[in-house]
């Protein structure tokens, strides 16, 4: 990791400077359909970070659209699953059983079981290399990618329950949900979500800024003058805990 000149805390102090972000209305691959109301925010705060002297231009990384990405990473947290149940069965002193855990979890580990060690290691290698062509984008010139944090707005309570005849159920809905977050768990690139937009519905849609690698400074900073110009804190959804 790069070496920090100080603690983040004193980043949001920091003026950002003129930044040039690329920004992405469309989900990678193309793989959903993007929502009105997240489309809408995502073009929104682009007119905004222009407002405040930033440089926004439609890019992304062309890596982003690669649809080996899914499979790398579906093979990954299986195997890893079925290595944690191992785990706490370790730690507990006695195997864990499929009514241990909820049926996403244990379906998932018994994929995780079927996949060999050459499999494992191949679909490693994959999000390494993909890792690369991600990152490759920022050292074009880019400092910040703008997207929407979710394809869709906040789902209704029960729409990732699984069951027992649909034990994959959540893995399935949950694509919307982590199109635009998940690729970023893979590179280990920063990245913030801002509640910088409220539907027609009252609804907070969240907004992401992601930056290269252990530029966290740079995300922060953009992040507090995005905070400044269009204040958060007192807004409330109608129904809200």
């Amino acid at each position: 990791m790069p070496a920090k000149a100080g603690p983040v805390s004193g980043e949001v102090a920091q003026a950002p400077g003129r930044l040039r972000v690329g920004l992405l209305a469309r989900t990678p691959r193309r793989a959903f359909e993007l929502h009105g109301d997240c489309a809408a925010a995502v073009r929104a705060v682009g007119v905004l970070l222009e407002s405040l002297g930033h440089r926004v231009e439609e890019s992304h990384p062309e890596a982003l659209d690669d649809p080996a990405i899914g499979g790398h990473v579906a093979r990954v947290v299986a195997a890893w699953t079925a290595r944690d149940l191992d785990v706490w069965g370790q730690r507990t002193g006695a195997p864990i059983a499929a009514n241990d855990v909820e049926p996403l979890t244990w379906e998932g580990a018994q994929i995780g079981r079927r996949i060999t060690a050459s499999e494992y290691i191949q679909a490693v290698d994959g999000a390494h290399a993909w890792t690369r062509g991600v990152a490759a984008w920022w050292e074009e010139g880019f400092d910040l990618l703008l997207t929407p944090t979710l394809a869709e707005p906040p789902p209704v309570l029960g729409e990732f329950t699984a069951t027992a005849e649909q034990p994959l159920q959540g893995w399935v809905r949950s694509g919307p949900f982590v199109a635009f977050t998940q690729p970023f768990n893979v590179t280990g690139q920063p990245a913030i979500s801002l509640p910088l937009y409220f539907s027609a519905a009252g609804l907070p849609i969240g907004v992401q800024l992601v930056g290269a690698y252990g530029r966290e400074d740079v995300l922060l900073r953009v992040a507090a003058q995005l905070e400044a110009a269009r204040p958060w804190a007192a807004r409330r959804p109608p129904i809200c805990a």
